[in-house]
């Protein structure tokens, strides 16, 4: 019997997780559950789960919940809130499994906190390598512990490596469906409106990554989290549009190899292989090979969309550059979402943050959210230059 927590337990990772966990009753256990502001999924999940602590955003929704339990007559949960709460979710000791589905930095710390607490991770939170990577892969290597990749490309290439040892990797390819405007002339990107950007052609998302979809941001950050699970060089992560979405990622040989992973886009699917690691179990889920006719693969524009670029710089610059990208990113996104820049601006406020963020040496969880912090103000400072009203700098997450 696995033991899980979940960070982010009412978002989309968190509860196809528990449909994994519902599925497989004999295998896992839900012990502890971040659940954020959802005040009512957080009930609906401890009247279900009966875990043994869960976690709320604020001391109120904490109280408010205490109560709600007590009326409800359940019982031998402990309710905590805050980041403390957090943390103490992805660090209880009858924890076997970590999942980090956190969107944003607001999960860092706990992240971080659960891997030096020997835990293995399922990693759903990107943000987290790309501000923190090098100090979450190197506690893991101290740990002995692997970190799971659920992100759909990152558990592809994760699968795909099965086949060969790292050494004998020439590249990783990850794919992108090249969003909404692949197909859009660069010169029309300013008249871009926030309804367009939000319409992807492939998924259904959260705001702020349908967005950085558009942009290709989101495979610039897929990108930097590629070259801190698997210790590859940026020039080793190659990214290559292919609109259909079939195959999720191929790893690439020094003898000429290529591995590709294609399944059903059902994010049970890395989230059961990443819970059952290193074994495989049956499922369910079956692609239907039968109906595969069309693979379409193309580069992308680097010119026309001008974040992946970005994203390989930060990257090959390492230190509070990759934490910068996120952080401008992320207020950047907001003031497009606000209105109060346009969709081509976007690049524009994250590369003037990039450019003067300083490399900087973060050797601990305390630096990074401290360079995140001054990156945000930055940002800010960038969208009310180029932007018609002020934009905050909080994190979202």
């Amino acid at each position: 019997m696995k033991r899980i927590a979940i960070l982010g337990s009412t978002g989309s990772i968190g509860c196809s997780t528990l449909r994994v966990v519902e599925a497989y009753p004999e295998r896992f256990q839900v012990v502890s559950l971040a659940a954020g502001r959802n005040l009512e999924a957080a009930f609906a999940q401890a009247q279900r789960w009966k875990p043994r602590l869960l976690s709320v955003a604020e001391e109120a929704d904490a109280d408010a919940l205490k109560k709600r339990l007590h009326t409800a007559g359940i019982t031998g949960i402990e309710v905590v809130y805050g980041s403390a709460g957090t943390v103490a979710v992805a660090t209880l000791a009858e924890a076997d499994f970590v999942v980090s589905a956190i969107v944003g930095v607001a999960g860092l710390e706990a992240t971080y906190q659960a891997v030096k607490a020997g835990k293995t991770l399922g990693l759903a939170n990107k943000e987290c390598l790309v501000a923190a990577g090098e100090l979450i892969t190197a506690e893991a290597r101290r740990q002995g512990k692997p970190l799971l990749p659920i992100d759909s490309e990152h558990n592809a290439v994760h699968q795909c490596l099965r086949g060969g040892r790292i050494e004998e990797v020439e590249r990783i390819w990850l794919t992108a469906s090249g969003g909404p405007f692949r197909n859009t002339p660069k010169s029309q990107f300013s008249a871009i409106t926030v309804a367009q950007a939000l319409n992807h052609p492939t998924w259904k998302m959260g705001q702020r990554i349908t967005i950085d979809s558009a942009t290709l941001m989101n495979k610039g950050f897929e990108v930097i989290e590629a070259c801190r699970l698997f210790h590859l060089p940026p020039a080793q992560v190659n990214v290559m549009v292919h609109p259909q979405s079939t195959i999720h990622s191929m790893v690439e040989f020094v003898d000429g190899s290529i591995l590709a992973q294609f399944s059903v886009t059902d994010m049970r699917l890395p989230i059961l292989y990443a819970l059952t690691y290193p074994d495989r179990i049956p499922s369910d889920m079956r692609f239907p090979v039968m109906d595969l006719r069309t693979l379409d693969f193309a580069p992308p524009d680097l010119e026309k969309f001008p974040c992946l670029r970005l994203a390989y710089e930060a990257a090959a610059a390492g230190g509070a550059k990759t934490v910068a990208l996120n952080a401008a990113d992320e207020v950047a996104v907001a003031a497009f979402l606000e209105g109060v820049i346009a969709f081509d601006q976007i690049p524009q406020v994250i590369e003037s943050v990039v450019s003067a963020t300083d490399i900087g040496n973060l050797e601990s969880i305390e630096q990074v959210l401290a360079a995140d912090q001054a990156a945000r103000e930055s940002a800010r400072v960038q969208v009310e230059r180029v932007g018609r009203s002020p934009v905050s700098a909080s994190p979202r997450g």
